[in-house]
Order: structure tokens, then sequence, then C-alpha cells
């Protein structure tokens, strides 16, 4: 009889477990009711000034967002990538493919902070590195963004660094700025001039979308001041690994003491609470 109640106890706890967990995912969902959020991304990271730390930072950064991908079983696409000379990357865009993808990622904007033991410093000296993270929505053919030929500059250039697997060096490279807003977008993913132009222009569209976006949500004004520097002051979220382990979200409050499992991807606990602080 004691054994059949023990056997009870545990499929409640069980089936109270479950409801909680629908209860959150269903709570979440409640704040990703945004026009776009339902809508895929692309992920813009740059290297802050510093060389190779905040390059090597910029890549750990988009190495973060990959594995969050993979967790989730979201597809991503490197769009473009500049190396940095001797390593990480100076910048790169990620077009990430899933569901509610920019209103996950879209509170992800701004700059990432990192303190640790510099791999690159032979005297082992602890360094602060920075570098930006900017989040867009991948416009749908339902969206209608009107851009005139007269406002877009098109450059074709040859990529840079290694390339590898992911971009090539072929002169198919483009980028273009809509003189206008002063965007710049560019992708040399594709061997094909046609196709990169193509993805440009999409990506053009998205940055149009979300700048309008960001207007009718009056945040443009702050959220380009704090483009104008990738330094200290204007940081959203610092992951310090010396003289102490900790992440802390600068807005929220929200940390984690396990820096090495957030750097491994495990983020939705810090993209659930900016969800919640936005509301």
């Amino acid at each position: 009889m004691e054994d059949k109640n023990i056997d009870i106890q545990n499929e409640i706890n069980q089936n109270i477990s479950k409801l909680r967990s629908i209860a959150k995912k269903n709570e979440i969902k409640c704040f990703l009711s945004n026009e776009a959020d339902s809508l895929d991304g692309y992920l813009e990271i740059h290297a802050g000034a510093g060389g190779t730390e905040s390059q090597d930072w910029a890549e750990m950064l988009r190495r973060m967002y990959l594995k969050w991908c993979d967790n989730k079983k979201f597809s991503y696409q490197i769009v473009s990538e500049h190396r940095g000379d001797e390593a990480g990357i100076k910048s790169t865009t990620v077009k990430i493919n899933g569901d509610y993808v920019f209103g996950w990622l879209k509170k992800e904007s701004g700059i990432h902070r990192l303190v640790r033991i510099s791999p690159f410093d032979s005297g082992a000296r602890r360094h602060t590195s920075f570098a930006s993270v900017w989040v867009y929505p991948v416009v749908d053919d339902n969206i209608n963004i009107e851009i005139f030929e007269k406002d877009l500059r098109i450059d074709t250039y040859r990529s840079s660094g290694a390339g590898g697997q992911h971009v090539n060096t072929t002169d198919s490279a483009v980028r273009i700025t809509h003189i206008p807003s002063k965007i710049v977008v560019q992708c040399q993913n594709e061997r094909s001039q046609h196709k990169n132009k193509e993805t440009c222009m999409n990506m053009l569209r998205a940055r149009l979308y979300d700048f309008e976006i960001k207007k009718k949500e009056k945040q443009s004004q702050n959220e380009e001041e704090s483009k104008s520097e990738i330094g200290w002051g204007h940081q959203i979220r610092s992951y310090i690994l010396q003289p102490y382990r900790l992440v802390k979200d600068n807005r929220t409050s929200f940390e984690s003491t396990n820096p090495d499992k957030v750097l491994d991807g495990d983020i939705d606990e810090f993209l659930e609470q900016s969800l919640y602080h936005s509301q």
C-alpha cells in the first residue's frame, strides 16, 4: 500500500512538472506577440577596438549563438565573414531560420563585454574586450519596403580573410550602402555576384523594416547612440571569467555563475528575462 502511494505521488509530481513546462511555454508565447517576432532573423556581430582580443571575443559570441541555434534545432547560414588578421573575426552576419527567431533574439542587440586572462598576452594579464551584436528581422514578401535605385551605392570586392568552407574568395562579394539611412549590408556567401546582390537587398529590406519598427517604438535614438562606441558604459551584458566567474545582464540584473555553460549556448534564461522586462 505504501509503495502504491509513492508511485501515485511520483506520477502527480511528474504531471505537475509537465504542466509547469507547458504553462511556461505559453507564457513566453504571450511575450512573442509583436508584429515581427515570428520572423527569422539576421544576427550581426562586430568586434570592438582592441584588435585580436576583441576579434576573438566576436568569434566566441558567434559560437555561443550558433550553439544556441543547434540546441533549438534552428538552421543558420553565414552570409558574410571578415576574419581577423591573427585570430577571430572582425565582423560577421548570420541568417537564422526558425520559429520566433527575431522575437527570441531581438533584445540581444547591444554591446557585450568580456573580462578574462588573455590567451594572446604572454604576460597572462587580464583584458577587457567588447563586441556589438545587432539583430534584425528577415522581412517576408508580405511586407512592402520601398527602395529606390538612386538611393543605393553598390560595390563589388574580393572577400577578405581565411574564407574556408563558409565563404568564397572570388570578386563576387557585394556591398550595398543605402545613402539616406547610411545602412550598409554585405554578402560574400554565394559565388554568383547576382545572388550576393539579391541577398544584400533582402538584408537591406530587413534593416529598413527594423529601423521603422524602432522609430515607431521610439527606441531608434537610444540604440543609435549606443552604437557610437563599442566600449565602456554601453554594455548590456558582462561575461567575466577572471578574477571570478559570472555572466550578468545589466538591464535585468539576471546572472549566472557558470559562464562556460552560457558560452556553450545555454542562454534561454537570459533571453526569457529580457522578454519579461521588456513588457
